[in-house]
């Protein structure tokens, strides 16, 4: 039995049911998947658990069920529904894409992956992934849990991310042109619980006799990878302003990190620790501000931010939302700025 027959025989028994996903049995009932559905699940996934993105997924299909529903929302409303999921750019690319895939597809998705790969938020693994699932394209479909098995398989000695392009074609060679969708998302499924980063379950993998590193006991050692360099930090200090039952929001801009999401009007993020004296003079007015005694931490990709909260209760008309406390949700609110405000309420003394 080759290897992609042994992997389909323990797919067909051990895959993952997911919300989104068309199994081989489902297809022999003749169902099948819906690009709409499956580009949404992709794009929720990328960087993000199948079991956090899952929600969201069924959050957005209930409020907007087709693609063209998704193009014609207001992007603020899907930035609100997106908050918390993290990864914002997702979500903007997300507005973008449906529209073209309205005004210039005709709201079909493109079958192929050139095609698929001129749309924004759509990379290489996402373009594979629809082709072959949704149109049964013989795509290479690679993500960070094939990446991971491939380089155990094959004991790639060459670091990440110079690897990429050498696991790419180790995995090429293994792809299954006739179930393509099927091979895709059993070679994702035995990364994400089989060969997983930390104690991978070897003894349940289909393709234990063939993996270099079991045979080698060294599983933990692929991928290579440099060691990480230290998280860079940043500090910066944000302004709680409630008055009766409303909080005083902003929008970001547009671009960059947290696009077009709402926060509390703050200072800027800087490398070097300000003094409260210096945060303060940044205010957005005078008053009698009360000092967090504890600072939010919050974890980007790229660095860590340490954030002062500083609470007032003041009649303010000057900011551009003003938002009401008990309808948080209605705003898009990202994961950072919720945990700011809770800190302010449980420090403001009752009116």
């Amino acid at each position: 039995m080759s290897m992609r027959s042994t992997l389909l025989h323990w797919y067909n028994k051990e895959g993952r049911t997911l919300p989104w996903r068309i199994r081989p049995e489902d297809r022999a009932n003749g169902i099948k998947a819906i690009p709409y559905e499956i580009w949404l699940s992709e794009i929720m996934c990328q960087q993000t658990t199948t079991t956090a993105a899952s929600a969201y997924w069924h959050k957005f299909l209930e409020k907007w069920p087709r693609v063209e529903d998704l193009a014609f929302a207001h992007r603020d409303e899907i930035l609100s529904a997106w908050a918390g999921l993290g990864y914002y750019a997702r979500a903007r690319n997300l507005h973008k894409c449906a529209k073209i895939i309205c005004q210039e597809y005709g709201g079909c998705f493109p079958k192929t992956e050139a095609e698929l790969l001129k749309l924004p938020g759509v990379g290489l693994y996402t373009a594979a992934a629809i082709s072959a699932i949704c149109f049964g394209a013989p795509t290479n479909v690679v993500d960070g849990n094939v990446e991971r098995v491939i380089s155990r398989i094959f004991c790639v000695k060459t670091e990440m991310p110079k690897a990429k392009l050498e696991i790419r074609q180790l995995a090429a060679k293994l792809a299954d042109p006739k179930q393509p969708g099927d091979y895709a998302q059993a070679l994702m499924d035995l990364g994400a619980h089989i060969c997983k980063p930390k104690n991978p379950n070897c003894v349940s993998c289909p393709w234990t006799t063939e993996c270099g590193a079991c045979e080698a006991g060294t599983m933990e050692d692929y991928p290579k990878r440099k060691p990480k360099a230290q998280r860079p930090v940043r500090y910066g200090a944000v302004f709680y302003i409630e008055d009766a039952d409303q909080i005083w929001l902003q929008q970001r801009p547009t671009e960059g990190l947290l696009g077009g999401m709402m926060e509390l009007p703050g200072t800027k993020w800087t490398t070097a620790k300000q003094t409260i004296e210096n945060l303060l003079e940044q205010a957005p007015f005078q008053s009698n501000w009360q000092q967090s005694n504890v600072e939010i931490k919050h974890v980007f990709s790229h660095f860590t931010l340490l954030l002062t909260v500083f609470i007032s209760r003041a009649r303010v008309d000057t900011f551009e939302i003003s938002a009401d406390l008990n309808k948080l949700d209605n705003y898009a609110l990202p994961s950072l700025m919720r945990k700011a405000i809770a800190l302010a309420r449980t420090l403001l003394p009752d009116p």
